[in-house]
């Protein structure tokens, strides 16, 4: 066991950031889908994805966007967040995603892989891409920007507050 605390090793993402970042994506992707390089939808992975897929459909000129909610977390009582298995809250518009050929599925970050393990089950066919990935995850996503170590805990701008907070250590 580590004496760390979790936001000892932590990636801060400002708005700027994960913009730069998922215009990246965005373009890593352009040409690359099934039918003459052009894809048909852009499906967010609820919450964290709704930002980056938002970001690559505008750059991608894509209109069709559609979410799928997936819980794979629960709040640990004030402990780190824990782990339980995925499953689906929300589907997206089953006519549009068929098995998943021309789709692509957005999401902030693979950490566990667990929750693209679950989509991709459902649409085998999709292409996954992460603005993020940790190396247990990996082997689930297609295409992401920015590797970053299993133990980093990334901090995105929409779970931060735009305020001052004391430090932790450092005071005299």
């Amino acid at each position: 066991m580590t004496d760390r605390l979790p936001h000892e090793k932590g990636f801060h993402i400002s708005w700027d950031q994960i913009h730069r970042d998922s215009r990246a994506l965005a373009w890593r992707l352009d040409g690359k889908g099934p039918d003459d390089g052009a894809w048909r939808a852009v499906v967010a992975i609820t919450r964290g994805g709704m930002a980056p897929a938002m970001i690559v459909a505008r750059e991608l000129d894509i209109r069709t966007v559609d979410t799928i909610s997936i819980v794979s977390y629960h709040s640990g009582g004030g402990k780190a967040d824990q782990r339980r298995d995925a499953k689906v809250l929300k589907s997206p518009d089953a006519e549009i995603m068929g098995d998943g050929t021309g789709i692509l599925i957005v999401d902030d970050l693979v950490d566990s892989g667990k929750t693209l393990e679950l989509v991709r089950q459902l649409y085998p066919k999709a292409h996954f891409a992460t603005v993020y990935a940790k190396p247990e995850g990996e082997p689930q996503v297609d295409t992401f920007i920015t590797g970053v170590s299993q133990d980093t805990w990334i901090f995105f701008p929409w779970d931060m507050a735009l305020q001052y907070v004391e430090p932790y250590r450092g005071k005299d």
